[in-house]
């Protein structure tokens, strides 16, 4: 097995099969006061497959906006020290027969509180799927980073 398949095995046994809460951050549609861009962040609870991770959310949202008009995201893992930038797609209403498969995926992942959140029936409930471009699994106290290039399918260990 390469580094790159290493890491994607690490990534699917950290994050696969189960509900993580994760931080996005998006490029806001207002600028700041010099006119320069501005980010804007929010927690997610996301579901981690094959170098990208899943939400269901509602297509109307201030991110979902953003997203159509910048799809370039930012994500961070706190817990597990991990950071990725990537990019946002709206999949669509999460009863379209194209996302039958990851939409019940996402029910079983999610199924606490699903039902209380999302309406299925809404064709505005959506799935965002955030494919991952670049990672970083920064261990700090070790002094130690390893980048993950999801594009080149490269990683590089530093320090």
């Amino acid at each position: 097995m390469n580094d790159f398949q290493q890491a994607l095995t690490e990534l699917q046994e950290k994050f696969g099969n189960k509900d993580n809460l994760i931080g996005i951050a998006t490029i806001a549609l207002e600028t700041s006061e010099s006119g320069q861009p501005m980010p804007d962040t929010r927690f997610v609870d996301a579901y981690y497959q094959d170098g990208a991770f899943y939400t269901t959310t509602y297509a109307t949202t201030k991110k979902m906006q953003q997203l159509a008009a910048n799809p370039n995201v930012a994500l961070c893992y706190v817990v597990e020290s991990f950071t990725a930038t990537g990019y946002g797609e709206n999949l669509g209403w999460t009863k379209d027969p194209q996302n039958a498969e990851i939409a019940d995926r996402l029910r079983q992942v999610f199924a606490e509180w699903y039902q209380d959140a999302n309406n299925d029936e809404d064709p505005n409930t959506c799935i965002l799927k955030i494919t991952l471009q670049q990672g970083l699994w920064n261990f700090p106290h070790e002094g130690k980073q390893t980048v993950i290039d999801f594009v080149t399918k490269t990683v590089t260990h530093q320090g």
